[in-house]
């Protein structure tokens, strides 16, 4: 089978490597679609010195076409969403569906275990999930990571049609998280200094947006926006500081922010939140439960989860479909069958 390999300082090869064969316990997956994550690109940008030798990619949809000893044949022809953390299956996190958190040391797909961006895919039983009928193969891909990470990150906050949300960054994973706060019926303020962005995140519901490379203060723009009040809740996903800090500040009284943007350092006087009772709190992915009630979620609401993909591209078209994501331009890709 074909599979890619990151090699660090932007250089990809598709290799030729032996099919896989499920061990106990374990399925093999034909994959249908595996979404590109704003992840990868550390690892695309990243030094040649720490690159690692497996199979990138974890963001995978795929039919079972093997199962290993102990596993319900059943699986056979199931077209399955797939959590991409391996725990060690043991310990509370783990059985708690956080296999991410495993106490043991988790395995993500695609970094020290081979990962989707392939024709075929081993994995454990226990990440994979059966796709409620209606779910495409992109909806699946996008939900075990992207759209998934905002579905978790909604949940954290307790997100109801109440809230009124401000969401930084409406990238991928910020504009998953558009569409699916104002699917819940709260009113979202969308925040990016791409104006494109901004446009699809009007498509995707938002109620108003702001750029806050055109404002003098994005505090005092959104709380204009919310007669001088602030927001019950805000959501950073661009990895950026001054956005990891606006989250703060755009908060009303007993609001709660959320932090899942890799990178960026957020400094803060404690005086100037204390008084205002918030909560903050950082969000990692989602657990296997979680996954199964956004995907449930995505099929009743009738959410239109393809209508994030900008791009879909065959694996032979790997070079190219990194160079442009690479750009952060764009919406969001996957390769397909």
């Amino acid at each position: 089978m074909r599979g890619l390999v990151f090699h660090g300082e932007r250089e990809l090869e598709l290799t030729t490597v032996p099919d896989p064969t499920p061990g106990p316990g374990e399925v093999v997956l034909a994959i249908t679609a595996s979404g590109l994550c704003g992840s990868d690109l550390h690892k695309y940008r990243g030094p040649r010195a720490t690159a690692r030798p497996e199979i990138g990619g974890h963001e995978p949809a795929g039919t079972v076409v093997a199962v290993g000893a102990g596993v319900d044949p059943s699986w056979m022809g199931e077209s399955v969403l797939v959590h991409h953390y391996v725990g060690c299956g043991r310990c509370d996190q783990c059985h708690q569906g956080w296999t991410q958190l495993c106490r043991e040391g988790t395995s993500p797909m695609g970094n020290t275990t081979d990962g989707s961006h392939a024709d075929l895919m081993r994995a454990p039983v226990s990440t994979i999930l059966a796709a409620p009928p209606g779910l495409t193969d992109l909806a699946a891909a996008a939900i075990s990571c992207g759209t998934g990470t905002a579905w978790g990150a909604l949940e954290r906050l307790s997100l109801t049609g109440a809230d009124t949300i401000a969401v930084f960054g409406q990238g991928p994973v910020g504009l998953a998280a558009t569409q699916l706060a104002s699917a819940m019926g709260a009113r979202v303020i969308a925040l990016d200094i791409a104006p494109a962005r901004l446009e699809r995140s009007r498509e995707f519901g938002a109620w108003e947006t702001v750029d806050p490379s055109q404002v003098d203060s994005v505090e005092q723009a959104v709380r204009d926006l919310t007669g001088g009040r602030g927001v019950s809740k805000s959501l950073e996903t661009s990895g950026a500081s001054s956005a990891a800090t606006g989250a703060l500040d755009v908060l009303d009284t007993w609001g709660a922010a959320c932090w899942v943007g890799v990178g960026s350092t957020v400094h803060f006087d404690v005086t100037d939140h204390l008084y205002k009772q918030i909560t903050a709190m950082t969000s990692w992915t989602m657990s296997v439960s979680a996954m199964a009630r956004c995907a449930r979620f995505v099929v009743e609401r009738g959410i239109d989860v393809d209508a994030l993909f900008t791009e879909r591209w065959a694996l032979t078209d790997y070079a190219a479909a990194y160079e442009l994501f690479d750009r952060q331009s764009s919406g969001k890709a996957a390769f397909v069958r």
